[in-house]
């Protein structure tokens, strides 16, 4: 340990940190000269520095005990950083092509040192921005939402395996939290945290506030999302916890991860993947009315949702005579029944994933912390009116989620919604 009390690092202490981390200088070859530091974090939670050294390279994430693009009067505790850790080690574990190295972790400091993504990767959010297909990006998450989700719940483990999974990420309460405040509470009260785009949305925002039967079914998601606990999920997979290129996809910045509903994390992938796709008609141009790439995100939408759904079933189809205790075999021990029970679960994952989903497009539109995809419209009435037809689509997937019987369904609402 370099330190022997909490201390936030800066480029200059951060050179003193690794060359007293054998694990981090070794990573670099453990040659210190030249080395080149830039500081990437994005201003929503913590620091984030590309070390980049003539024999290697690696990332340093550091927790600070507040929310950095609030300030010190949101207080946030900087032990995420433990969870963070403990949530890549073990995605990695049992997703290792998408998940990046763990080399060392300082709990102290509240400080990660892992596998650096060099270019090409980007962020996938800014990729979407720019109109960039991917052709193998739902083939992948699918695989990292499949394998993480299916494994770390009770379909494949103990329940005394489970229970103490759930009681080691117990301690992730304070996040569970925030998270719960600005996706199922904020947006449909007043508060200063909220922000949308004003004046052009003043009346969206109030019809949020005042729709009681959103709140209802808000209500119910809120229960799922701090009584259930499903599996072990990143809590906070949008677009800008993925780093791609045409042949990788990596899943980063689990700090919210906990063991909650399945639904959270494919929601929160897809609800992503939907405000994407209404932000286009604010990024067209004469040279590029990015009709193409609209249908791309629709058909990755589709696919994602097929990819997991099918992926899943196969590692359940795999293990069901395994030690998951969800569904023993003593008891669901013919065919015909299996079939019944993987459909059922199945159906109430997806009904939960619109819902999940749905909630976390509206936080995204007239609470805290927008997003760069409507953010980076320069042109306020244009962005609105993208905004509008998201927050429109969003309000009725969550009312309406359970007449839903596939995704090609909510593909037609979209296109629907869209044309209006």
């Amino acid at each position: 340990m370099a330190f022997s009390e909490f201390r936030p690092l800066d480029e200059k202490s951060l050179i003193d940190y690794i060359k007293a981390v054998p694990s981090l200088s070794s990573k670099l070859g453990n040659n210190l000269d030249g080395l080149k530091i830039k500081e990437v974090g994005d201003g929503n939670l913590n620091f984030v520095y590309i070390v980049v050294g003539p024999a290697g390279s690696l990332v340093i994430k550091q927790a600070i005990p507040y929310i950095r693009c609030i300030g010190e009067s949101w207080p946030l505790t900087k032990e995420r950083a433990y969870f963070e850790a403990l949530a890549l080690r073990e995605h990695g574990r049992l997703s290792p092509e998408h998940v990046p190295q763990v080399y060392y972790f300082d709990r102290t400091m509240s400080l990660i040192g892992m596998r650096y993504l060099e270019p090409p990767h980007i962020i996938l959010r800014k990729g979407l921005i720019a109109g960039i297909e991917y052709p193998l990006l739902a083939e992948h998450i699918s695989e990292y939402m499949a394998r993480t989700l299916y494994f770390t719940s009770l379909l494949y483990r103990s329940t005394t395996e489970h229970k103490c999974a759930v009681a080691e990420f117990c301690g992730n309460a304070e996040l569970c939290r925030h998270t719960a405040q600005v996706v199922f509470s904020d947006p449909y009260k007043v508060s200063q945290y909220n922000h949308w785009t004003s004046p052009y949305l003043d009346r969206d925002a109030e019809a949020v506030r005042e729709d009681n039967v959103l709140k209802i079914e808000v209500a119910e998601l809120k229960s799922k999302f701090g009584e259930r606990a499903q599996a072990l999920i990143h809590g906070d997979l949008h677009t800008s916890s993925v780093m791609v290129t045409f042949e990788s996809t990596q899943v980063i910045d689990p700090e919210f991860a906990f063991y909650g509903p399945m639904g959270f994390d494919v929601g929160a992938f897809l609800g992503n993947l939907i405000l994407a796709f209404f932000a286009q008609d604010g990024h067209a141009d004469q040279v590029n009315d990015r009709k193409t790439y609209k249908e791309w995100i629709l058909r990755t939408i589709e696919e994602t949702w097929n990819l997991f759904h099918k992926k899943f079933i196969a590692l359940w189809d795999e293990h069901k005579d395994g030690s998951g205790e969800a569904y023993l075999p003593s008891i669901y021990n013919n065919p015909e029944l299996q079939g019944l029970v993987q459909k059922k679960f199945m159906e109430d994952l997806f009904h939960d994933t619109l819902g999940f989903g749905a909630a976390k497009m509206i936080r995204r539109i007239v609470g805290v912390v927008n997003v760069e995809d409507f953010d980076s419209i320069t042109d306020a009435s244009k962005r609105a009116d993208c905004e509008r037809r998201a927050l429109e689509l969003a309000k009725f997937l969550l009312k309406e989620r359970r007449k839903f019987q596939s995704i090609t369904e909510v593909v037609s609402a979209i296109q629907n919604l869209h044309a209006i």
